[in-house]
C-alpha cells in the first residue's frame, strides 16, 4: 500500500494494517478513495489503469461522488457518509479533510473571484456546504452545514453561513470532528 491510501485508511480506522484495509473495503468513502488514489497512480492505457478506472465510474454512480482523478487531494481524506459529493478537478485539498454528504466544491468562470477553491489541512466541511470561487480556506476550519462560501476564510476558524457568513476566530475548531489525524 502507497502512502497516500494508509493515510486515508488510517483516518478510518485509526491503524492501517492488513485487516484495517478488508475491512475499509466495505465502507464506501474508504472504497472510493482507495480507487481514485489507483486511478491516479496509474496510467490511463495500462492494463491496472484501465481496470480502476472501470471500477471508479462504477463506484462514481453507485455511491454519488464526483471527485476528478486530476484533484490535488492530500493524504488522510475522509468521506464521511456516501451521498452526492462534486469536487472540481481543479480544486486543491489539504491534508486531513473531512467531507460531509451534499458537499459542492465548484469553480467560478467569470469576475474576480473566478477559480476554484485551495482547502488547507484539517478542514471539515458539513453537510450541504456550497465552496466556489478561487478562494482560500485556511487550516484548522470548522464550516457549518448547509454554508455558502465565496471568500477567504482565515486558519483556526468556525464558519456559519445561515443568512450572512459569520466568521469565529477559534482554535481547535475542528477538535472532535477531524478523527485520527495523519501526522
Amino acid at each position: 500500500m502507497d502512502e497516500l491510501i494508509r493515510s486515508d485508511l488510517y483516518r478510518y480506522f485509526g491503524r492501517n494494517d492488513r485487516k484495517a484495509f478488508f475491512k475499509g473495503l466495505a465502507v464506501p468513502g474508504f472504497r472510493y478513495t482507495y480507487v481514485l488514489r489507483k486511478c491516479a497512480s496509474h496510467k490511463k492505457y495500462s492494463l491496472p489503469g484501465i481496470f480502476y478506472r472501470m471500477l471508479y465510474q462504477r463506484y462514481k454512480y453507485k455511491y454519488g461522488f464526483q471527485i476528478p482523478i486530476t484533484t490535488k487531494i492530500g493524504k488522510g481524506l475522509y468521506l464521511g457518509h456516501f451521498g452526492m459529493i462534486v469536487v472540481n478537478g481543479k480544486a486543491v485539498i489539504g491534508d486531513n479533510c473531512n467531507l460531509e454528504h451534499g458537499v459542492t466544491i465548484g469553480q467560478t468562470n467569470r469576475g474576480k473571484m473566478k477559480g476554484s477553491p485551495v482547502i488547507g489541512n484539517n478542514v471539515w466541511i458539513g453537510t450541504g456546504s456550497v465552496l466556489v470561487g478561487n478562494i482560500k480556506i485556511g487550516d484548522n476550519v470548522l464550516i457549518a452545514p448547509n454554508s455558502y462560501i465565496n471568500s477567504d476564510i482565515p486558519a483556526n476558524s468556525l464558519v456559519l453561513s445561515n443568512r450572512a457568513l459569520e466568521i469565529i476566530p477559534k482554535e481547535n475548531a475542528v477538535e472532535g470532528y477531524v478523527n485520527n489525524p495523519v501526522k
